[in-house]
């Protein structure tokens, strides 16, 4: 079998990358800089699931909008983020981040160092190809294991992002309907779709302040009795008076 080991073929492998930085950091990128990375995700998380949620650009709409149309704008990225169920949610999605991530750095850090110690004893000549050949093997290897278990934890935090952040989106949404059916709002937009607004537009505060205060959005519908309850009894006419 032909071996170029001592010719330093081992590229090394970009898919090692972690799912929260770009796909061009290497092996060897500094531990800060994955801390950074797992810092943002929290502040990430939430467009997505906004993104997915609403759709378009125009939040809420009861008419087609013209010029008479009364316009409102809303941060929903924002409103979700700060409200003070949104800060919680992102304490805890980095605490679960950060538990997690120490360990892939780990297993990061040892493949890239043996992976440089297989470049090394490549170029100097010294170990048999065909045993330098078996350890390249079992590290590429152990490289596609990592790879599919960053992948895996990509999805799990994704899953958790989702479970723990609907609920608030929806919440704000609800809260937003509330406004527009109190003041008359015929549309509410995102304000990443409104390159231009004026400030007093904007409802992204007093849905913040509505959100902490505990104020739900749409009123709940009046329930109806329980099956088999009784009825009430129809009133008797009155009886004709005495002469």
């Amino acid at each position: 079998m032909q071996n170029n080991v001592s010719e330093r073929p081992f590229a090394r492998c970009s898919t090692l990358s972690s799912p929260a930085r770009p796909a061009d950091a290497s092996l060897g990128a500094a531990p800060s800089t994955r801390r950074a990375a797992g810092r943002r995700l929290a502040a990430r998380v939430l467009p997505l699931v906004a993104a997915a949620a609403l759709g378009s650009a125009a939040l809420l709409s009861s008419a087609p909008a013209s010029a008479q149309s009364k316009i409102a704008v809303v941060d929903v990225r924002r409103a979700m983020l700060e409200t003070e169920e949104g800060l919680r949610v992102q304490a805890t999605l980095k605490k679960l981040f950060d538990s997690r991530q120490v360990e892939l750095d780990t297993k990061q850090r040892a493949l890239a160092d043996e992976r440089d110690k297989l470049d090394k004893e490549a170029q100097a000549g010294k170990t048999p190809k065909d045993a330098l050949q078996r350890r390249f093997e079992t590290w590429q290897r152990q490289a596609a294991e990592l790879q599919a278990t960053m992948l895996d934890y990509q999805r799990e935090m994704q899953r958790k992002e989702s479970e723990l952040t609907t609920p608030i989106l929806q919440k704000v949404l609800g809260l937003l309907r509330r406004l527009a059916a109190q003041e008359g709002y015929d549309l509410i937009l995102d304000k990443s779709a409104a390159p231009y607004y004026r400030a007093d537009l904007e409802l992204t505060d007093r849905a913040i302040q509505m959100y902490n205060s505990g104020q739900t959005g749409d009123a709940p519908a009046k329930a109806a009795p329980p099956r088999g309850a009784p009825q009430a009894a129809p009133a008797k006419p009155a009886a004709p008076a005495k002469k």
